[in-house]
């Protein structure tokens, strides 16, 4: 099995910083992307930022310029780093990481997801 265990969230100020860990443990092979989405009540799920194993980024348009995501391959570990932060940032975040926990064996797992909350 495999466990995405994120921290990092909580309430800030409009124009405030977070930064959000995700760790992965368990029977893993090995992680292609990891990423960060999050859904705010009465919305669907959205991809935040990605990034995969050779650090290769990709990110929200909304986030671009104010959030950086970044990953620790030794530790099956990856970060987002939230400046700026909008009352619209206001979300669950989950954490994502596509695994192999063999050559042949490949899916996607998630965290429990971590409130961020930005007052205005």
């Amino acid at each position: 099995q495999v466990q995405l265990v994120e921290s990092g969230g909580g309430l800030v100020q409009a124009g405030g910083s977070l930064r959000l860990s995700c760790a992965a443990s368990g029977s893993i092979f090995s992680i292609n992307a990891m990423g960060w989405y999050r859904q705010a009540p009465g919305k669907q799920r959205e991809l935040v930022a990605e990034i995969t194993s050779g650090g290769i980024t990709n990110y929200a348009d909304s986030v671009k310029g104010r959030f950086t995501i970044s990953r620790a391959n030794s530790k099956n570990t990856v970060y987002l780093q939230m400046n700026s932060l909008k009352h619209e940032d206001t979300a669950v975040y989950y954490c994502h990481a596509d695994v192999r926990r063999s050559i042949l064996s490949r899916r996607d797992y998630w965290g429990q997801g971590t409130q961020v909350t930005v007052s205005s």
